[in-house]
């Protein structure tokens, strides 16, 4: 499976990182930052709030936007009306890196949720070291001690954490770590397969008061109305922004999508 194949090479790559970089030091850093920008004020806003995703390429869809530069990226998602920037890190097989998070944090105002397969404590403080206001912490690849004690090392840090989830089993032991905000990927991280049904049947498992984002998937407004009709918070979009030639237009079309209650 490719997840499978990701995290194995994820926790080769940490080792590495870690060899060169102590806990103790990523400490240090981390206490000299500014205060993180707050992604659960930015989702709390009305309607259904978009988290603009910035990614070269992906497993599934290959090469997404040959001419990629963060900067300008994330400067046109804040003035197409975003409410954050996701920025993938992973390099080998989404094109990442981590100096696209504080590339990002520079050119805009908005929060930067740090996507990447977070499989070690020392990731969440890397994250905090590398200018994040947000991480990612996958259900299904954590036991519910490592996701009990990531989300803690996020709070303790001022950072928020989405808690992402795939399916009714993802989402009880979310709810068990009580998180601010969870995550619905459409997306099976087995198969890479998206089923946009996904959000619409997991939504009414997580109680009103949590933030719902609904990740992967999303294509046109139509699916935002759907998704505001269900009460999701906000859409996390990545592939179509990156596969467009105009990522500021093609934002607006997403933008200012009415909740309804």
């Amino acid at each position: 499976m490719v997840l499978d194949e990701i995290i194995a090479h994820k926790k080769q790559e940490l080792e590495h990182k870690k060899a060169r970089l102590s806990a103790a030091r990523l400490e240090e850093i981390c206490s000299g930052m500014d205060p993180p920008r707050s992604l659960l004020s930015a989702l709390r806003r009305p309607g259904v709030q978009i988290i603009a995703e910035m990614k070269r390429c992906s497993p599934s869809a290959g090469l997404l936007r040959e001419h990629f530069e963060p900067r300008q990226i994330a400067a046109s998602y804040q003035t197409a009306g975003a409410a954050a920037v996701s920025v993938l890190t992973d390099v080998r097989y989404f094109g990442g890196d981590d100096r696209h998070v504080a590339d990002a944090r520079l050119a805009c105002r908005l929060p930067i949720l740090r996507k990447e397969f977070i499989v070690d404590e020392w990731q969440v403080y890397e994250s905090r070291a590398l200018a994040a206001d947000a991480v990612l912490l996958v259900v299904c690849v954590l036991s519910d001690q490592q996701l009990d004690d990531y989300l803690w090392a996020a709070r303790e840090l001022d950072m928020a954490a989405v808690v992402e989830a795939h399916d009714e089993r993802d989402v009880q032991r979310a709810l068990a770590v009580e998180p601010d905000i969870i995550g619905i990927n459409n997306r099976d991280l087995s198969s890479f397969k998206v089923d946009f049904g996904t959000t619409l049947r997991l939504r009414p498992l997580i109680p009103r008061g949590t933030i719902v984002v609904s990740e992967s998937g999303v294509e046109t407004r139509g699916d935002l109305l759907k998704l505001a009709e269900a009460g999701v918070d906000a859409a996390l979009i990545g592939s179509s922004l990156m596969a467009a030639d105009d990522i500021e237009s093609k934002l607006r079309g997403f933008v200012g999508v009415e909740v309804v209650v």
